[in-house]
């Protein structure tokens, strides 16, 4: 079996350029967002299940779903978010085993969790790769990058885990503070050391 990563990070820490980066090396990325978004396409079972579920009212006219209607459904209710998670996360988690299945035995398949930390799922992996840069920073960025005011930016940054907690969940760490020239040489190092691991798993299992 494929070496498992999770791969995780604050808002604004970089995780996604990480993640772009670890697919031009060669890891096998799974996103959970990406996912959950394909099984409830248009013309698949999931969005069937879904209309049977909610009513036809959260489609577009286009026959999509009608994603700030679903999400003003959901919002704040846990009693119907639960019912859309028990159609959505069944779904997700089926595409997830049929991609690591089609994996080879000594790939880096890289799951792309931003609430890593906050599941509690981080020791079902076999790695975990932690984007990592100060409070200070997150902010920053989203200050100047997404155009939010530093309320806004801190609000998001308190619904998250703690820096600390995500830090304690890691088994790689890459820091991006610097340049995106210093964040790709720590990616391309950190890939070398997955690999590395994913070969003498593969050895073990024969």
């Amino acid at each position: 079996m494929a070496l498992r990563v999770g791969l995780t990070g604050g808002v604004a820490s970089g995780k996604s350029t990480v993640s772009s980066m670890l697919v031009g090396l060669g890891a096998l990325l799974i996103d959970a967002d990406v996912l959950a978004r394909e099984v409830v396409a248009r013309g698949t079972p999931g969005l069937d299940a879904v209309v049977a579920e909610f009513g036809p009212s959260l489609l577009t006219p286009d026959g999509d779903l009608d994603r700030p209607a679903m999400g003003a459904l959901v919002f704040g209710d846990s009693e119907q978010r639960m019912r859309l998670e028990a159609i959505v996360h069944p779904l997700v988690h089926e595409r997830m085993a049929a991609l690591e299945a089609g994996a080879g035995v000594d790939d880096v398949v890289v799951h792309d969790i931003p609430l890593l930390a906050e599941s509690g799922r981080s020791d079902t992996f076999d790695a975990v790769v932690v984007v990592d840069c100060p409070v200070d920073l997150q902010i920053s960025r989203m200050m100047s990058e997404r155009g939010w005011s530093r309320p806004e930016a801190e609000s998001r940054i308190a619904a998250q885990a703690s820096r600390e907690d995500r830090l304690a969940i890691a088994t790689h760490v890459i820091d991006n503070t610097g340049t995106l020239e210093e964040l790709r040489d720590r990616v391309v190092a950190v890939f070398g050391e997955l690999r590395e691991l994913a070969v003498t798993k593969a050895r073990e299992a024969i």
